[in-house]
Order: structure tokens, then C-alpha cells, then sequence
């Protein structure tokens, strides 16, 4: 994440709501994400944005062939993106060629993007999380500034903070909008009568009549540690609604999720799964977490929208058996959706190839360039680019989301926020989950976890 600023809500169509708390993201680009939320089914039209040209430049168009390269994630959804994008660019651009590689996900890409950096052999273009992750990569020292480039009038306002550090924008929005909560299967809800929970003791209650019915209640992928930070991490919303200081104060070393009730329940809901997950969650991947979900061979899974694209590609006939509902708080007066920001696209400040590598970038961020990702990766929300909406054919399970966001039911994940994310989250996670840790050590450690991380950024208070 990064420092504070002021921002927006939940991202969701034509004007976000503006200002609230400060901060920048956590992991996803510089995310930041408001509070209040825009109808997501009605995004600004193009006539309200300047025009989202797919080839916009600071400079002349380069007329070499060139070759730029670029750096994604691995995940089937992330590939695809990434050549659909290449494709329509190169089409537009044929002087200009794009080699992609791709980075595994979690703290393992994580370690991969900051080694390239250190080592001064990054690609041209790479995608990586907005927020307080990129504040992490040092950006005045290793990305280029981007604050000047045309796509920057086309891009909502509640998004720039999320990749803004030291008065600067480095980052160019690349995706939707995304929240964080649990799918369910809609078959096992309705063979069992259940309904959708809006208190956590009503979502026990339904985990309970699940295991009874010799089903699995929760599919755990922690095979992939990352999978695994979802239920504390969705649970912001509810932090914020019985804390609403705690992203200032925890930044500012003045709030401890082992000591602030609210941000401890947070663990503490963790701790209150074990038993209910598939026993091999341990050696579960994601990708077979999601079969497992389409094909209703798990009753719920907690984690970020933006896996409805990759239900899409693998199991069309099943994406309309999926729903999905907000982590419930401890109150029905209190339920609302904890909401992350898209990734974005950053350029190595060392790049030779500067002019080429703002051209795609431009690219990636007008409404040509969301068409063209559209046509592949399903939204998992409302998009930050002004003009681009929803598709016709957006699944339900994303369209559930939209009465949080109609209704200012939203808030922005802790990441965007604060510039504070220890590295150790996901590690910690697994344990507590897999019945390893009990909460309230997992919170103590994870408050030293964020220490150094804190230490690092120069943060006043540590």
C-alpha cells in the first residue's frame, strides 16, 4: 500500500463517490477503493470521457519494428488477458511486437517481480497488484512515471490513488473491479433449503446443515498459500463498520489486530471454519478449487470475484449454478462488501524502449483496450475506465454484487487503505485455518509481521 490519501468508493460505474479515508492499497495495484458505490450497471458512457484513443502518446508513434516485453501472472485467466490484449495492439500497432512471459502468483511472484527489479532485468510492461504491494517496489526508484500520459483523463478518480505514490501515478488500471466474499452453490443451497446468510452465526448454521448432509462445507485450495487470506481479508468491511479509525490507526502504529476486537474476529471467523473444509486442502490447488465449486462438489468458497472469469473458460454450463454474498459481519444491521481495485500495468523505468511500452499502456487503459480483455476474461465488477460497461452476457455471480454497491454497502479492502501488508499474512493464514494456530497468536504475529514492512516505508509512529 502506501501512504494516505483520500478516495473514493466501491468502483462502479459513473462517478465514484468521493473521498474517504486515505491510503493506498495493499496488494492488487495500488488499489484504493471507497466507500461509496456507484451503480455498477451504469458506468459513465463515452460521451462523458475523453476519448479512449487505442493508441494514445506522449510522443510520435514509433515507425521501427520493435519488441517490447511483457510480464503477467500465470493464471489461465491472466494468459488469456494478456494475448487478447497483445493481439488487438499488435493489430493496431503491427511495427510493435510483445513477447509475453509469465510470473508464478503469491509471495513466489512477488519475490520473482522485486528480484527482476533488483537485478535490473525487468520487462518492459508488467502487470502487478495496485496498492500497498506497489508502493513496496521502491516506484520512484524502478517504474516510470505515468502521471502525464493521455489515459489518465479516462480513468476514474477513485482508482489513481491506488497507484499513486510520492504525488506520482505509475500505474495504468488493468481489469475490473473485484470484491472479496463467498461463492456458494446454488444447487446445494436449494436441495438443502438454505438462504443466503446475512449474519456469520446464519453462515455457520448453513456449514452446519452442510456437513450433515455428508457434503463439504468450505473447499480450501492452500495449496496455494494465498487462497488462504481471504477470509480475513473480505472481512474489512465489518472492521470498518465497528472500527471506522482502524486504517489510520493501524497505520499509524496506534491499532494492533490483537488488540482491536473487530480486527482480531476477523482471525477469529478463520479459526471457526477448521473442520469444515475438504481434507485435502492442503494439497488443493485454486484451479481445482473452482471444479470443485462448478461442479458443486463444495458448497462454499471465500475468495476474490475475479475467479468468475476462469469459471467461465473451464466450466460455462455451470457459471449460473454459482452465486456469491458479501463475508457476513456479526450483526444483519451491518453487511456490505469489502471491494479491491484492478491490477495495473507499470512500465520499468529503465526501459529502451519507453515511447513503444506508453503506447500499450495507453492501450490497455482505453475503452478499445477493456473491449478487447472483455471479449476473453469475463469482469469480475464495474471497470475504472470511463465509458467501458458491463457486458450484456456478465454472469449473475457478478451481477450479485451490484446491490452493495447501489446501496453504499462497499468499502475498500484494508490494502487500499494502508500502505501496511506483511508478507507473512498468507503463511499465517494456512496455519489458522488448518487448525495449526489459534487466532489470537495468529493476530499477535501477524502485528510483528508488519513491523519491518512498516519500518521500511518510513512510516511516522514505528
Amino acid at each position: 500500500m502506501r501512504q494516505t490519501r483520500p478516495w473514493l468508493a466501491s468502483a462502479a460505474s459513473a462517478a465514484l463517490i468521493a473521498g474517504l479515508l486515505a491510503g493506498c492499497g495493499g496488494n492488487n495495484d495500488s488499489n484504493e477503493e471507497n466507500t461509496a458505490s456507484p451503480s455498477a450497471s451504469t458506468s459513465p458512457s463515452a460521451s462523458e470521457s475523453p476519448s479512449a484513443s487505442a493508441s494514445p502518446s506522449a510522443s510520435e508513434k514509433p515507425k521501427e519494428n520493435v519488441t517490447i516485453t511483457l510480464l503477467t501472472d500465470n493464471t489461465q485467466d491472466g494468459v488469456a488477458g494478456a494475448k487478447a490484449l497483445i493481439e488487438a495492439f499488435e493489430a493496431i500497432h503491427p511495427n510493435i511486437k510483445i513477447e509475453h512471459e509469465t510470473r508464478p502468483q503469491g509471495s513466489e511472484g512477488d519475490n520473482f517481480v522485486k528480484t527482476r527489479l533488483a537485478t535490473g532485468d525487468m520487462n518492459d510492461v508488467f502487470f502487478y497488484n495496485s496498492g500497498s504491494l506497489m508502493q513496496a517496489l521502491n516506484p520512484e526508484q524502478n517504474l516510470m512515471d505515468l502521471s502525464n500520459e493521455p489515459f489518465e483523463a479516462n480513468i476514474l478518480d477513485s482508482f489513481k490513488p491506488t497507484v499513486t505514490f510520492g504525488g506520482k501515478q505509475y500505474g495504468a488500471p488493468v481489469g475490473s473491479t473485484m470484491g472479496g466474499g463467498w461463492f456458494y452453490s446454488k444447487k446445494i443451497y436449494s436441495d438443502l433449503g438454505l438462504t443466503v446468510p446475512k449474519t456469520w452465526s446464519e453462515l455457520m448454521a448453513n456449514n452446519d446443515k452442510i456437513k450433515e448432509a455428508g457434503l463439504t462445507p468450505i473447499i480450501g485450495s492452500y495449496k496455494e498459500t494465498w487462497t488462504s487470506q481471504l477470509i480475513v481479508l473480505a472481512d474489512y468491511y465489518n472492521v470498518q463498520a465497528a472500527a471506522p479509525n482502524f486504517a489510520a490507526d493501524y497505520t499509524a502504529n496506534k491499532a494492533k489486530y490483537a488488540t482491536t476486537p473487530a480486527a482480531l474476529r476477523s482471525f477469529e471467523k478463520l479459526e471457526e471454519t477448521v473442520g469444515y473444509y475438504n481434507k485435502d486442502l492442503l494439497a488443493t490447488t485454486y484451479d481445482a478449487g473452482l471444479k470443485m465449486l462448478a461442479e458443486s462438489k463444495g458448497a462454499h468458497y471465500p475468495m476474490l470475484t475475479f475467479a468468475v472469469p476462469a469459471i467461465v473458460q473451464n466450466s460455462p454450463d455451470l457459471i449460473d449454478d454459482i452465486g456469491f454474498f458479501a463475508q457476513p459481519g456479526d450483526s444483519a444491521d451491518s453487511n456490505g462488501l469489502t471491494v479491491w481495485m484492478p491490477g495495473a500495468a507499470y512500465i520499468y523505468k529503465n526501459t529502451k524502449h519507453a515511447e513503444e511500452a506508453k503506447l500499450f499502456v495507453n492501450f490497455i487503459a482505453s475503452v478499445e483496450g477493456v473491449t478487447a480483455l472483455s471479449k476473453v476474461s469475463k469482469p469480475s465488477g464495474p471497470y475504472v475506465v470511463k465509458g467501458a460497461q458491463l457486458p450484456d452476457d456478465t454472469p449473475q455471480v457478478v451481477k450479485d454484487m451490484l446491490p452493495y454497491y447501489d446501496n453504499n454497502q462497499t468499502a475498500p479492502a484494508l490494502e487500499f487503505l494502508s500502505p501496511i501488508k506483511g508478507p507473512s499474512l498468507e503463511q499465517i493464514t494456512v496455519e489458522v485455518g488448518s487448525g495449526k494456530r489459534k487466532a489470537a497468536s495468529a493476530a499477535e504475529l501477524y502485528d510483528q509481521d508488519v513491523k519491518k514492512q512498516a519500518q521500511q516505508l518510513g512510516l511516522d509512529g514505528w
